[in-house]
């Protein structure tokens, strides 16, 4: 064991560390951050629209009329209808920020450079809204990072307007950007050009050679087990896991929930086969239970299992937080960071739930994703929202959580076992 912590922690932990602190990776995750509270909002929007509870629906029938739901539609229009666009601002005004250049006039021509490479409809002559969700994300993500690197590398070179002092700052910061817009303007214009000579767009291409085979990975049971293992793996050494692998999270994950919001929203059923298993919310809600390593779970097994003081105090010290899925106290608090034996539940739960859950999904006894809860909301509470208020995904939180329990409890005993021979030490050092 201390062999195989030694190569990790020579070769493993320094590249996943560079990976965690890269600047365009960074922009990307704080991007996603920035519009999590829309998409959240979006989702709820088509979750209260679509709870499949006949008294539900005619009681807003009966006090609101039969368009009731036009104000969650029109909630979805502003949030995930638009979320290629919203994720680019994100990303573009994150990543100036990081080299000290004008946040807001970057985001601000990456929003115009991805409008000019947005394919149009044939009869409306408008935006094609096909590309301006989740199936336009990959493309959104490449002009903003293009935009601003553009932007930021003609600002830094100096190439501006400079405005006699005395000009308001505002109006100076705009026609600093001038140049740089005109010159990003132009180099995505010329590119949507080349795009539609040869009869199709970047999107059109991005999507059936990337995203598309991307999103079908996706939805596989060893590709989740592989984010999962990554995760945990990072954490155990220190690393924030989940932030790291993040933007890969989002940006194959959000499309697979993104589709099972609309399919449910147009009358599709949560137990569906053609809704999408692995999701953001399959992870959040099924498998980090407490947060990373489902560590609620370990909480539990201290209070029926430890004796010793240590353990006691640290379960009543984080079980508050643990409840809200914040688990930073017990992963450093325990500690599970650098322990080498609880590293081994720790890895393998995760692992163990994500199987249990895509097979509970497959065979039809649980129902897939439908919403997209914030990551905070407890446990019973978000398998509720996630599914479309099914209980089979509270039973399914809680046989997680019960064989979760399970597990930790002889790595606990262990530790516990240590920790009761530390205290008893220290008394006796004490009485003499």
């Amino acid at each position: 064991m201390n062999g195989i912590i030694q190569f990790l922690e020579k070769y493993f932990v320094p590249v996943a560390g560079k990976i965690g602190s890269q600047r365009h990776l960074v922009a990307v995750r704080d991007g996603f951050v920035a519009i999590m509270p829309l998409i959240i909002l979006g989702s709820f929007a088509t979750l209260l629209n679509n709870l499949p509870f006949d008294w539900y629906q005619d009681l807003m029938t009966n006090i609101f009329g039969a368009g009731w739901t036009d104000l969650g539609g029109n909630v979805w229009k502003g949030t995930f209808a638009i979320l290629s666009l919203l994720v680019a601002i994100g990303v573009s005004y994150n990543l100036a920020k990081s080299y000290a250049v004008d946040g807001l006039s970057a985001a601000l021509i990456t929003f115009g450079a991805l409008i000019i490479m947005s394919p149009v409809t044939v009869k409306e002559g408008g935006i094609d809204f096909a590309w301006t969700g989740a199936q336009g994300l990959f493309v959104s993500l490449i002009v903003a990072i293009l935009a601003t690197e553009i932007f930021r590398f003609l600002i830094q070179k100096n190439f501006t307007i400079k405005m006699p002092n005395g000009v308001p700052t505002a109006v100076a910061r705009s026609f600093a950007a001038l140049l740089p817009a005109t010159v990003v303007f132009i180099v995505f214009g010329m590119a949507f050009l080349l795009f539609s000579r040869a009869g199709t767009s970047l999107h059109v291409i991005i999507f059936e050679s990337i995203q598309q085979p991307l999103q079908g990975l996706s939805n596989t049971l060893p590709s989740a087990i592989i984010i999962s293992l990554l995760i945990h793996l990072l954490w155990f050494f220190g690393l924030h896991g989940t932030n790291i692998i993040g933007p890969i999270m989002e940006t194959i994950y959000l499309p697979s929930i993104e589709k099972n919001i609309e399919m449910f929203k147009d009358g599709a059923s949560a137990f569906s086969d053609q809704l999408a298993i692995i999701t953001k919310p399959f992870f959040d809600v099924y498998v980090h239970l407490g947060g990373a390593g489902a560590t609620l779970a370990l909480i539990l097994a201290i209070f029926l299992v430890a004796k010793s003081a240590q353990y006691r105090s640290i379960g009543r010290l984080t079980a508050p937080a643990g409840v809200f899925n914040i688990n930073e106290p017990v992963l450093f608090g325990v500690p599970i960071v650098l322990n080498p034996i609880l590293v081994i539940p720790f890895v393998l739960i995760p692992i163990v739930l994500t199987c249990t859950t895509y097979f509970a999904m497959t065979m039809g006894l649980v129902p897939k994703t439908v919403a997209l809860v914030p990551w905070s909301v407890p446990p019973i509470i978000s398998g509720w929202l996630a599914s479309g208020g099914a209980w089979q995904a509270i039973a399914l939180q809680l046989f997680n959580f019960m064989l979760a329990v399970l597990i930790y409890i002889p790595f606990i005993k262990v530790q516990d076992i240590e920790a009761l021979k530390a205290q008893k030490a220290s008394e006796e050092a004490q009485q003499q």
